[in-house]
């Protein structure tokens, strides 16, 4: 049964992946030619732009996901579980082939090693995503990633920009950004080794993160991990703030509930500064948590986190 979001706020969409998590938890991981025997192996969904989606809809936003998935099993997996979060799966299409899956080893540590292999992900279209922008009236956010075709974010980016929606890019895994992207994206949210692979190898010091900010014209926020986030500010000055300070378990998604909590935060109209605490307070909870979807704070948690931030 589809769980409905806990209030009404603005309209949240996701031009993004769906995955199938994968996940091995071990040791360590091994050698090149090596075989290992893992301690346990978890099966759950995923996908950057899934993930954010279900994020943003736990904290009570409204969201639609824009998607391709395959004609497999996975595929309908995919859609159920997407609607139990009361996820709007409309402009969720189905394509030929395989739907996407992630490979995921975690380490005790809790660090992570992902291989993403997108498949259907890759069928997802420029018209796609402006159909759905197109089909709603009440939008407050686009938000994107890059597992799925720039060129589809993109689209999707320009139509929200002539509609006087923002837009939200997490450009992970990290790429080239194609300009056009770039000069429809509003917000970029990069974590720090995204930020230095997009910056040329620059590591995300506050004259870094103003030379590029103002290279590509968006606000920047930079996801720094146990470190917290750094923010330019509107005025062109660089902002640091914590990380709740918790025990790792298992990092895998919590830069997307970041994401997802911070533009969620955006669409209920709550200033920037809140929806950065809103993000790191829902990314330091998923760290404690094995899995990724299944490590965000429940829907009544997330209520009092809210509460708290706001």
């Amino acid at each position: 049964m589809a769980v409905e979001p806990a209030e009404s706020t603005g309209l949240v969409i996701v031009v993004g992946s769906t995955m199938i998590d994968l996940v091995a938890y071990s040791q360590r991981v091994p050698e090149a030619g090596e075989t290992i025997i893992g301690d346990r192996f978890q099966m759950g969904f995923g996908g950057k732009g899934a993930n954010q989606a279900v994020m943003a809809s736990l904290l009570g936003a409204r969201v639609a996901m824009v998607n391709c998935v395959g004609d497999d099993s996975y595929g309908q997996l995919t859609r159920d579980n997407l609607g139990s979060f009361g996820i709007d799966t409309d402009h969720v299409h189905t394509v030929p082939g395989a739907s996407g899956v992630a490979p995921i080893w975690v380490e005790p540590d809790g660090t992570n090693r992902i291989i993403i292999v997108p498949g259907a992900n890759n069928g997802l279209t420029g018209e796609m995503a402006v159909e759905a922008v197109r089909s709603f009236d009440d939008l407050s956010v686009v938000v994107g990633q890059l597992e799925v075709p720039q060129a589809a974010t993109t689209a999707g980016f320009a139509e929200a920009r002539s509609k006087g929606v923002m837009t939200v890019l997490n450009p992970a895994p990290a790429a080239v950004l194609e300009p056009d992207l770039l000069a429809v994206t509003d917000w970029l949210i990069p974590n720090e080794v995204e930020f230095s692979i997009l910056a040329d190898g620059a590591d995300p010091e506050d004259g870094a993160l103003v030379a590029y900010a103002e290279r590509t014209g968006a606000r920047l926020l930079v996801t720094l991990g146990g470190d917290g986030v750094a923010l330019l500010e509107e005025d062109g000055t660089v902002s640091r703030h914590p990380a709740d300070r918790v025990e790792p378990v298992d990092t895998t998604g919590a830069g997307d509930a970041f994401v997802g909590a911070f533009v969620a935060g955006l669409a209920a109209g709550l200033g920037e500064m809140t929806a950065v605490r809103l993000g790191t307070s829902c990314a330091g909870e998923s760290v404690t948590r094995p899995g990724t979807q299944t490590s965000f704070p429940s829907r009544e948690r997330c209520r009092e986190i809210l509460a708290t931030c706001s």
